[in-house]
């Protein structure tokens, strides 16, 4: 029989081939049946609606990333033109 992606025992991702879970030790003998019991893995239903999710647990209002301060931004232009301005002097002096 052919070893699940998933072990049904402890939810570890099974090789491919394995002859038995390499967290648990389960195996075909001790409980890799056919018809494996996967609803002890906490997997959502098919028709899990991941969006209706978010909203139950978060509400409807979206967050939106602050943006970085402004003088972030200038300290960190002027650094790349110095920099860039510091590695061309060389050039134009031959």
């Amino acid at each position: 029989m052919k070893a699940p992606e998933i072990c049904p025992i402890c939810g570890a991702d099974v090789p491919r081939n394995a002859k038995a879970c390499p967290k648990c030790g389960a195996c075909e003998k001790s409980g890799w049946p056919a018809d494996a019991d996967y609803d002890r893995l906490d997997l959502p239903d098919e028709d899990f609606d991941y969006d209706e999710f978010l909203t139950r647990e978060f509400g409807k209002e979206k967050i939106t990333p602050k943006s970085a301060n402004w003088f972030l931004w200038f300290v960190v232009v002027v650094a790349l033109l110095a920099l860039l301005l510091l590695c061309s002097i060389p050039f134009f002096q031959h």
